[in-house]
């Protein structure tokens, strides 16, 4: 038989232990740094997009410098899709009005038809959106830059004569932070996949205070 002073200790350090579970604060949710790493010298080298240069609607230069201290938001598409590109601009333009104030961040769409995407059809393509360049920029330049910086991003960009218009591209949205580091993607075309990409989002600004250039 079990002596009733420790049947007492017993009930009692399991009712600490039980309290100790109820009241422990819960795992903060963190967003894994995608792709590919090395380790030199005992430090984690982690995959970042490389420096790249391209030009915007309004015929403005836009690169890494651009993005400077700025979590965005990048996609690639092309004006004529067909097929899964207005879905991914509906709801690139949630995300565009839902952060439209947040200077923190921006968004970044490559074109994967420079041969027909030239700089004024990016413009009356951003007007026909509503949205405003400082905001997101629409990008064109050489073809094989744009085919090659896809990879960087997860993504997918060829040519495609076979393809539905002629192009080959993924239709994710994906995030990328201060340190050029993709964080999380989305599939552009699922509303609720897009849903929790926000999520993403708001915890990755909230590792990044305003008027800060670096992560916590």
């Amino acid at each position: 038989m079990i002596p009733r002073k420790f049947t007492l200790l017993l009930l009692f350090f399991s009712i600490v232990a039980a309290l100790s579970v109820v009241l422990m604060p819960k795992k903060q949710r963190v967003l894994p740094i995608l792709g590919e790493r090395d380790v030199v010298n005992g430090d984690t080298i982690y995959r970042t997009i490389p420096n790249f240069s391209f030009i915007d609607q309004d015929s403005q230069i836009v690169n890494n410098a651009t993005f400077e201290g700025k979590i965005y938001v990048a996609d690639f598409f092309f004006i004529n899709c067909p097929t899964i590109c207005p879905k991914v601009k509906a709801n690139g333009l949630r995300i565009y009005n839902k952060y439209k104030n947040d200077p923190r961040l921006l968004l970044l769409s490559h074109t994967v038809a420079p041969k027909y995407d030239t700089v004024a059809a990016l413009k009356r393509h951003a007007q026909k959106l509503g949205i405003e360049t400082a905001k997101w920029h629409l990008v064109t330049g050489k073809k094989d830059e744009i085919y090659g910086i896809a990879d960087d991003y997860f993504s997918i960009a060829i040519e495609n004569p076979n393809a539905p218009g002629g192009y080959d591209h993924s239709g994710r949205i994906i995030l990328v932070d201060t340190k050029r580091q993709v964080r999380s993607f989305c599939d552009g075309t699922d509303s609720k996949d897009v849903d929790r990409f926000m999520e993403d989002i708001d915890w990755l600004l909230s590792q990044l205070p305003p008027g800060s250039k670096h992560l916590k």
